[in-house]
């Protein structure tokens, strides 16, 4: 959502040098080299790791800086509608549809003779050139002048010294900034169950959804869903800086079959279920006073959700990713990728839940 309303003109134009470097910033630099070369900017937010890696972002100008031990600048992700325009031998990778950049990079590639693989988003990955593209939903401006999600992905990219090439997000580094390896793999392919082909689902605002209630052990959880074994699991220990280091807390499941994500918190000596994310492109339908919540457009949703909170049908929240909700009942409707394009998911959450994004 930040930079939503950043002009394109105002954006500066960066080429990419494959494994040298990206505009101004070339890889190995320190962070004084890095700040007099981004015109003096800092960083506003950081996270470091024991062995002296970390990440460090730079808001104002849409970027995120990887740096190895000795501060050495080793990668750069440039953030989709904040960021500068960046170019590979004339394809321009920012701000664009995603299947129009993976088609122009494979084109290129081909013509270099380089391999073009895929990450775990589905997205072009070319190790040549430490190169990683990605994704994420389009803002617009509303009509009052207000961001608005649109129903569209735009893209962003990666891109890394040849010590993180071969496979950035399997890398300490970047999963030191995003950690993905639990997130379902995407491999090219984006199917959206159809609405009829899909479980319905019952929501009881603050105490529920289908078959699970807040309060759950993570055996209920698993029993309540017919007992599937979750696809991932993640959780954190209570000393980031130094990993694995005391104990190792649970913090969310994720049931492919089921088309859901249970996230948990510490609660009476154990991991209790706090919020439930039912999946955009393969959760349960769930309606709530005749909308459906899950697989729609997510402007549509949007729309009727204004719609009703003006008629006083209704209160709205905001979430803190921009996400609309409606007030008193802790449930967040959030969107996710398919392919080109968004689709709804919902969090529902207890009474106590406090959503972060």
């Amino acid at each position: 959502m930040a930079g939503w309303d950043r002009k394109p003109e105002d954006r500066q134009r960066w080429v990419l040098d494959p494994l040298v470097g990206i505009g101004p910033l070339r890889f190995g630099m320190d962070s004084d080299e890095v700040r007099a070369a981004l015109g003096g900017a800092s960083g506003s937010g950081s996270q470091v790791a024991r062995d002296g890696s970390f990440w460090e972002s730079y808001n104002d100008s849409g970027l995120t800086l990887l740096h190895l031990p000795g501060m050495l600048l080793a990668g750069v992700a440039v953030h989709a509608e904040v960021g500068p325009w960046v170019s590979l031998a004339g394809v321009e990778l920012m701000d664009r549809v995603p299947s129009e950049v993976s088609a122009d990079l494979h084109r290129l590639a081909r013509g270099q003779k380089v391999r073009a693989g895929l990450n775990r988003g589905g997205d072009p990955e070319i190790a040549a050139w430490g190169l990683s593209m990605g994704a994420v939903q389009a803002w617009e401006t509303s009509a009052e002048g207000y961001p608005a999600r649109t129903d569209r992905a735009i893209t962003q990219v990666l891109v890394c010294a040849p010590e993180l090439a071969d496979d950035p997000y399997a890398t300490d580094l970047v999963t030191l900034w995003r950690d993905i390896r639990e997130e379902p793999i995407a491999a090219g392919g984006w199917p959206v169950t159809a609405d009829q082909d899909r479980a319905r689902w019952e929501w009881t605002p603050l105490e529920g959804v289908g078959p699970l209630r807040f309060g759950m052990t993570v055996d209920e959880v698993i029993a309540a869903l017919g007992d599937e074994e979750p696809a991932a699991r993640r959780g954190s220990f209570p000393h980031y800086a130094f990993r694995r280091y005391g104990q190792w807390n649970l913090e969310e499941d994720r049931f492919d079959g089921a088309g859901l994500t249970a996230h948990y918190r510490l609660r009476d000596g154990g991991p209790r279920l706090g919020a439930v994310t039912v999946h955009g492109r393969t959760g349960p339908q769930v309606v709530h006073d005749g909308m459906k919540l899950i697989g729609q457009k997510v402007t549509a949703l949007d729309a009727d959700l204004i719609e009703r909170a003006e008629r006083g049908d209704m209160g709205l929240v905001i979430g803190c990713s921009g996400d609309l909700g409606i007030h008193g009942c802790n449930m967040y409707v959030r969107s996710a990728r398919a392919g080109d394009g968004m689709v709804s998911e919902a969090r529902f959450c207890d009474a106590d839940w406090e959503d972060h994004g």
